[in-house]
């Protein structure tokens, strides 16, 4: 029998805030994801750097240059630089514990982006008590082989995970059959889900053969970053179990035309001060 996870208790497929909506250029910031949770959505996604001195920020690129007002490497600079940038020159980065503490009912999908953050990611979820409603996922196999590494015995079959990319290949593989299905060894253990881009340029990435065989591996797939209402449709034929979208409002409307979002009210976060 595959583990239950609490993160993925959801009645049908689950619509991720990617970014908060990163579609009106202040991704990755507290009015975004408070948009979000206004919109009714339960599931935020957002992604992870360590400053220099281990502090845990959400932001999605390595350096300040595309979003904020300031330029340099995050990983290279104190946080109290990085806590003078402002995106969309407006808004302050956000830490993990900020969006974690402001909506105590919201789920997190966490991207990892540098082996520095997977310390300070630990203790943040430790502070937060946090482990069952996140999600942690990264583009590295070895960080998130790390990650499940780091995390206390307690704890460690109530996290939910994500393949890494070598596990993701592998379940596509996988999924084509013939010849190729031999040689290929799926490492599922502690993981509870594949989260995979939609397509590959023109090709789509995700089908049919692709959603059954990770269905049958008990694995539940996340399909990302789905901003046109014809592929979130497609998408949703095929089974998914989850779109993380930029728009928000396009997606909530897909799935209300399908009968299949469910508006879960989270309290408001904390009043903001200048």
């Amino acid at each position: 029998m595959p583990r239950t996870y609490e993160f993925l208790d959801h009645p049908g497929p689950i619509p991720f805030a990617h970014r908060g909506g990163a579609q009106d250029g202040l991704e990755n910031s507290m009015p975004a994801f408070q948009r979000a949770v206004d919109l009714g959505f339960r599931y935020l996604e957002t992604d992870v750097h360590a400053t220099a001195d281990g502090v845990l920020v959400a932001f999605h690129d390595h350096t300040l240059d595309r979003v904020t007002d300031r330029h340099g490497t995050i990983a290279r600079m104190p946080y109290a630089e990085v806590a003078g940038a402002r995106i969309g020159g407006a808004e302050p980065i956000p830490l993990l514990e900020d969006i974690l503490g402001s909506w105590p009912d919201a789920r997190v999908n966490i991207d990892i982006k540098e082996a520095p953050a997977l310390s300070p990611l630990v203790e943040v979820l430790h502070r937060t008590n946090a482990w069952r409603r996140v999600c942690i996922t990264s583009f590295s196999t070895r960080r998130l082989t790390q990650l499940r590494a780091r995390l206390p015995l307690f704890t460690e079959q109530d996290v939910c995970t994500a393949l890494g990319p070598r596990g993701v290949m592998a379940l596509r593989a996988r999924s084509y059959g013939g010849p190729l299905e031999r040689m290929v060894r799926l490492a599922a253990t502690g993981v509870a889900c594949a989260q995979v881009p939609h397509s590959l340029g023109r090709m789509p990435f995700v089908s049919e053969a692709f959603v059954d065989e990770a269905h049958t591996l008990g694995l539940k797939v996340h399909a990302w970053t789905v901003n046109e209402p014809a592929e979130m449709d497609r998408l949703l034929d095929l089974g998914v179990d989850g779109i993380m979208s930029d728009d928000l409002l396009t997606l909530r409307d897909v799935m209300t035309a399908r009968g299949q979002w469910r508006h879960v009210t989270t309290p408001p976060g904390p009043a903001r001060t200048p």
